[in-house]
């Protein structure tokens, strides 16, 4: 090892003592892994890790390889997925503060998870007595319409009318009452998931106490 490297050290003290005080010395390897010393960089070697050195043969300053457009592709990539994971923990946090700050006890939350359901159960009885109410009159209708053919009268347009705005207006209702149990769904799923969240944040609590 040390005939290897002693032409190459000895060489870089030579050329250090020939350098004036106020000049620059670099050290740079080559892509067969042979190190160099000298007052200038090739310049195929600029863009490769360097190094610049004292007039004692010191490294004073390290300057890295320029990156490749993969690895700052690769680096961005990190970056991003960094930033994405502090962003979603400050926000967890400040949900988990809103949470402590809003709910004392687990009743509260039980309780106030009742009564959004309780309210939307007002909406899914209001629109279910609606839709009873639209289908008995389409209901209605359509017996009429069946009485007066089986009696080879004509069907008047205004009656036609009529049948096609109740099965509009129950289309409609249908889709309300839709909106009302996916609206229950998602209110239990939320509460449920507050409800977990806050045991385990009261339980952290305990532990630090």
């Amino acid at each position: 090892m040390r005939n290897q490297f002693w032409p190459s050290f000895m060489f870089a003290i030579v050329m250090l003592a020939a350098v004036p005080a106020a000049a620059k010395m670099y050290k740079w390897t080559d892509e067969n892994g042979q190190v160099h010393y000298g007052d200038a960089i090739p310049a195929q070697y600029l863009n490769k890790e360097h190094r610049e050195m004292n007039d004692q043969g010191l490294a004073v300053r390290k300057v890295k390889a320029a990156e490749t457009d993969a690895q700052r592709a690769a680096r961005l990539q990190q970056e991003a997925i960094k930033q994405q994971e502090e962003q979603t923990l400050a926000e967890q946090r400040l949900r988990d503060r809103v949470l402590l700050d809003t709910y004392t006890t687990e009743r509260d939350l039980v309780a106030a998870r009742d009564a959004r359901l309780d309210a939307v159960d007002s909406q899914i009885k209001l629109s279910t007595s609606i839709i009873d109410d639209s289908r008995n009159k389409l209901a209605a209708s359509e017996k009429l319409v069946q009485s007066l053919k089986t009696q080879n009268k004509p069907v008047p347009e205004t009656l036609t009318d009529k049948i096609l705005r109740e099965q509009r207006q129950l289309e409609t209702q249908d889709e309300v009452m839709r909106g009302h149990i996916d609206k229950r769904q998602a209110v239990s799923l939320q509460f449920n998931g507050y409800i977990e969240r806050f045991r385990e944040l009261k339980a952290e609590q305990h532990k630090q106490r």
